[in-house]
C-alpha cells in the first residue's frame, strides 16, 4: 500500500485498458459504478500474411488520448483520482532505446506468428520439456521472449546495444509505465512476467538458462513486481496533477481478478478479439496435460495465485473478419440478428485459424476453413456459423479445464465485447452443458485493474471489501438436448481437423 494515499479525499480509480486494437480509459467509483469512458482505435499492420505488428507510439498516444478524454467527459480534476491502474494485451512485445525513449522496431503483437521458425528451432534443441517445467508455458508464436529474438536479429546492431544496457524490453504495460512515469521507471508485475517464456514461475525470477537460450541479455529485462502496490507516479504534465500508480495485470487476469474468481475452481472466459478462459487454482501451479498452460494470476502481498489457462486466438476477430474482411455484415451487432434468422448453420462449420490455432490443438500452421458449403448456404449460416465457432472453441478449453483439474465446471463467468450477443451466451450454455452468468457490467478487464490499483492505495480497505463490486449477474440456462449437443461438437471437431497443419513453408 502506498502511504498517504488512502487518506486523500479521492472519489475515483481510473482504469486504462490498453487492447489489441484500442486503447480505454475507465473511471470506476468506490461501488464499482462507471463514472465516465473514453476509447480510441489505432491503427494495425501486416507486414505479411500472418504477421501483425503495432506502433507502440501509436499505442501510447491512444493511451494518453482516452486517459485525459475520460476525465474531461467526467468532468474529473486528475487531483480526484486515487490511483491508476494498467491492464494491458499480454505477450506483446515492444523493444525501446534506454536514452531516447524511441522504439527501435514495430512491437510485435501477441497474434503474430512471424517467430514460428525461431520456436520450431527452440524445439529442435529439445527444449519443451524445460520450458514447460519453468515457465508453465508451451514454445509458441505467441509469447513474448521468440518476439525479443526477431527484433535483435532484424535491427542492426541491436544484439550488442541490448548487452550493453542500452535497450529495454517490455510488454505493454512496461512500456504505459515508462511514458507515464517520463522514464523513471522500468517494470513490470508477475502476470506479464509470466507470459514472456523466459520467467520462471516457481522461482519467480527471470530464468537464466531460457535467457541463455535465447541470447537475450538480462540488461534488457524490467523489475519484476507485485500486482498490487506502487508502480511510480503519473508525470502531473500529462493529466494535470501526480497520481499513483498502483496496480497492473495482464488483461485476462484483471478479468478473473474483476470476475471475483478469487478462489481455487473459480472460471471465467472473456470473449474479445481471441478468447480466454482462465480457472483459479491458488497457491498451486497445476501442470497441464491437455494442451492448457499454467500462468500467475496475481500477486499481492508476496502472496502468488496461479491459473490454468487456454487462449483461443480467434473469437470476436472472427465477427470483425465478417464486417471488414468479407462485408457479411455492416456492425457486429448485426450478427445476432442474422444468426437467429435461420435454425441452424445448415451443416456449415466455420474454423478461424487465421493466425493458427491456440489451446488445446498449438498448430501456429492451421488456417482457416469453412466446410460442410452446399448450394443452399446463405450468408446467415456463414454468420452462425463465425458465432458458433466461438463457443464451440470455448468449449475445446473447458474440455482441458475438466480433464486437468478433475472438476466439472458448475458455472462459466463472461465478459467481454462478444459477451454482449444473447445468441452466442446461450449458444454457449448449450454446448457446454453448464450454466454461463454474465456480470451487469462488462468491463470486468478494466474493473479488475481497478481493484487492484486501489488495493494498493488503500481505496478499498481489503479484498472481502471487493466481494460486493460489481453483484448481480445475468443467467443462461443450457437447453439443449445432450444427444444434439455432443453430434454438434464432434462434427466441430472432424472441421478443425481440416484445418490443421495447412501451411507449408
Amino acid at each position: 500500500m502506498i502511504p498517504g494515499w488512502a487518506s486523500k479525499m479521492t472519489r475515483f480509480v481510473m482504469a486504462l485498458d490498453q487492447g489489441t486494437t484500442s486503447s480505454r480509459a475507465i473511471l470506476f467509483g468506490r461501488d464499482g459504478s462507471v463514472a465516465a469512458e473514453d476509447q480510441h482505435e489505432f491503427p494495425q499492420h501486416f507486414p505479411r500474411p500472418g504477421w501483425v505488428e503495432h506502433d507502440p507510439l501509436e499505442i501510447w498516444e491512444s493511451q494518453l488520448r482516452a486517459a485525459r478524454g475520460v476525465l474531461a467527459k467526467a468532468r474529473v480534476a486528475a487531483d480526484e483520482v486515487a490511483a491508476i491502474g494498467i491492464t494491458n494485451q499480454r505477450e506483446t512485445t515492444v523493444v525501446w532505446d534506454r536514452a531516447s525513449g524511441e522504439p527501435i522496431h514495430r512491437a510485435i503483437v501477441w497474434q503474430s506468428r512471424q517467430t514460428a521458425a525461431i520456436c520450431d528451432e527452440l524445439r529442435s534443441r529439445g527444449l519443451e520439456d524445460e520450458v514447460r517445467k519453468r515457465t508453465g508455458l508451451v514454445i509458441d508464436a505467441y509469447f513474448s521472449a521468440t518476439k525479443i529474438r526477431f527484433i535483435l536479429d532484424a535491427v542492426e546492431g541491436a544484439q550488442q546495444r541490448a548487452e550493453r544496457g542500452e535497450l529495454a524490453f517490455g510488454t505493454i504495460d512496461s512500456w504505459l509505465l515508462y511514458k507515464l512515469t517520463g522514464g523513471r521507471v522500468h517494470a513490470t508485475e508477475v502476470s506479464n512476467a509470466s507470459r514472456t517464456l523466459i520467467y520462471n514461475i516457481h522461482e519467480r525470477e527471470w530464468d537464466d538458462r531460457l535467457l541463455g537460450e535465447l541470447r537475450i541479455p538480462r540488461a534488457m529485462l524490467p523489475e519484476v513486481r507485485d500486482s498490487s502496490g506502487s508502480f511510480g507516479v503519473a508525470d502531473s504534465d500529462w493529466l494535470g496533477a501526480e497520481i499513483p500508480i498502483a496496480g497492473i495485470a495482464g488483461d485476462q487476469q484483471a478479468a478473473l481478478f474483476g470476475q471475483g474468481c478469487t478462489q481455487p475452481g473459480l472460471a471465467k472466459n472473456t470473449y474479445g478479439t481471441g478468447c480466454f478462459l482462465l480457472m483459479n487454482t491458488g497457491e498451486d501451479a497445476h501442470v497441464s496435460r491437455s494442451g492448457l498452460i499454467t500462468t500467475i494470476a496475481w500477486s499481492i502481498g508476496g502472496r502468488v495465485e496461479y491459473a490454468l489457462e487456454g487462449s483461443v486466438f480467434v473469437a470476436g476477430a472472427a465477427i470483425q473478419w465478417l464486417r471488414d474482411g468479407i462485408g457479411l455484415i455492416e456492425n457486429a451487432r448485426d450478427s445476432e440478428a442474422s444468426a437467429r434468422s435461420v435454425s441452424d448453420t445448415g451443416g456449415v462449420y466455420l474454423v478461424p485459424a487465421f493466425v493458427g490455432l491456440g489451446a488445446p490443438y498449438w498448430d501456429e500452421r492451421a488456417r482457416g476453413a469453412i466446410v460442410g458449403i452446399t448450394r443452399g448456404t446463405t450468408r446467415d449460416h456463414i454468420v452462425r456459423a463465425a458465432l458458433e465457432s466461438i463457443a464451440y472453441q470455448t468449449r475445446d478449453v473447458v474440455e482441458c479445464v475438466r480433464a486437468d483439474s478433475g472438476l466439472e465446471l458448475d458455472v462459466l463467468r463472461v465478459d467481454g465485447g462478444a459477451a454482449q450477443n444473447e445468441f452466442l451466451m446461450q449458444f454457449q450454455a448449450d454446448i457446454l452443458g453448464a450454466p454461463v452468468e454474465r456480470p451487469p457490467v462488462l468491463e470486468v478487464t478494466a474493473l479488475g485493474a481497478a481493484l487492484l490499483a486501489g488495493l494498493g492505495v488503500g481505496f478499498w480497505s481489503d479484498r472481502a471489501e471487493l466481494e460486493a463490486v460489481g453483484a448481480g449477474a445475468q443467467r443462461f440456462e443450457p437447453t439443449l438436448d445432450a444427444g444434439r449437443r455432443e453430434a454438434l461438437y464432434a462434427s466441430w471437431k472432424r472441421a478443425v481437423e481440416r484445418s490443421r497443419n495447412w501451411e507449408q513453408d
